[in-house]
């Protein structure tokens, strides 16, 4: 009988996520569970951006349009029909349908230029479509958004957080699945040289398209799921702060890493949290984000590479070291 090997990597993964599967099971504080469904959601959409930035080499201005996408379709969706778990899965569908026409678009248009193309169209995009959500108060609210009834199975904290991640474990899987993979390889052989992956026949614009559409489909996924955390959208949604987070998350984490984007999205939602209940203790903590920029900062300086990236360049370095120390005893002897 053939037995299945698992990855060290993998086998780690597993027991982290079935431990956070078990948290509402013993511990129900309404406050940090929220904050955990928040680091989850923020965990998929950073992700989708390392997707892009990290493993394709490609940067984006505009992602949050692809959030926002998602965000709107499943509230406009649910506020116009009923409150079910079936239009929340057709809103869903759409929002994924459009986020994957507009991603598919965007990259036809400009990736078959420099990548800086790519950047300024999503930056427009996104504008575009946050005049529009601004304009067409009668189907988005305006400034002023809305709310809405969500299903009830999502009304209990302890569910939202199971579906949100459960969400992450299965979209993490299918992406490390895909970093993976050879169609993977050749992204990322793109990332470090595009003229040379060209020569020995390979389609860049083909990869470079396919992965801005899975890019902007993981995103949408991840707009759905905040505003079912909310119960409340509007146009801050397609803001260039939210791309900014994603960045820094990406950033922070650990470019090209995955779990990366995942840490970076805990840090800073932690960060936010904590950073701005402390105006209540002095008054110089009013201006939090101050402090905030500092950490940024800090974290920037002792980790380069990102936590994530760079302790695995310590890792690599040190058992490099191991190995030619090992050789030279050898050849000594």
């Amino acid at each position: 009988m053939r037995v299945l090997k698992v990855e060290r990597s993998t086998g780690i993964y597993l027991l982290l996520f079935t431990f956070l599967l078990l948290v509402p099971f013993f511990y129900d504080n309404r406050t940090i569970l929220f904050l955990m469904t928040q680091i989850f959601i923020f965990g998929i959409f950073a992700m989708s951006y390392d997707l892009l930035l990290g493993f394709t080499g490609i940067v984006s201005f505009g992602h949050a349009m692809f959030f926002g996408i998602g965000a709107y379709s499943v509230s406009v969706m649910i506020d116009r029909n009923e409150p079910t778990i079936a239009y929340l899965l057709l809103g869903t569908m759409v929002g994924i349908v459009i986020a994957g026409v507009v991603s598919l678009l965007a990259g036809l248009l400009t990736l078959r230029l420099k990548s800086h193309f790519y950047a300024m169209l999503t930056l427009a995009l996104a504008g575009l479509f946050l005049v529009l959500a601004e304009k067409w108060r009668g189907l988005t609210g305006g400034n002023d958004g809305f709310t809405m009834q969500i299903p009830e199975f999502f009304k209990d904290r302890g569910h939202l957080y199971l579906t949100c991640l459960v969400s992450l474990i299965i979209l993490f899987f299918l992406v490390r699945r895909f970093t993976q993979s050879p169609a993977g390889r050749v992204v990322m052989a793109i990332r470090e040289n595009e003229k040379r992956v060209e020569s020995i026949g390979f389609s860049i614009m083909f990869y470079k398209v396919a992965v801005s559409v899975i890019s902007g489909i993981v995103a949408s996924v991840a707009g759905v799921l905040y505003i079912l955390s909310l119960r409340f959208v509007d146009t801050s949604v397609f803001a260039t702060d939210v791309t900014l987070d994603a960045l820094l998350m990406t950033i922070i984490g650990g470019v090209g890493t995955l779990i990366g984007p995942l840490i970076g999205a805990g840090l800073i939602e932690v960060a936010h949290h904590y950073l701005s209940e402390l105006a209540s203790v002095h008054w110089i903590f009013e201006r939090w984000l101050i402090l905030f920029g500092i950490v940024y900062i800090l974290a920037v300086i002792f980790f380069p590479r990102g936590i994530v990236g760079s302790l695995q360049y310590m890792w690599v370095k040190r058992k490099a070291k191991k190995k030619s120390s090992s050789k030279g005893e050898d050849v000594a002897s």
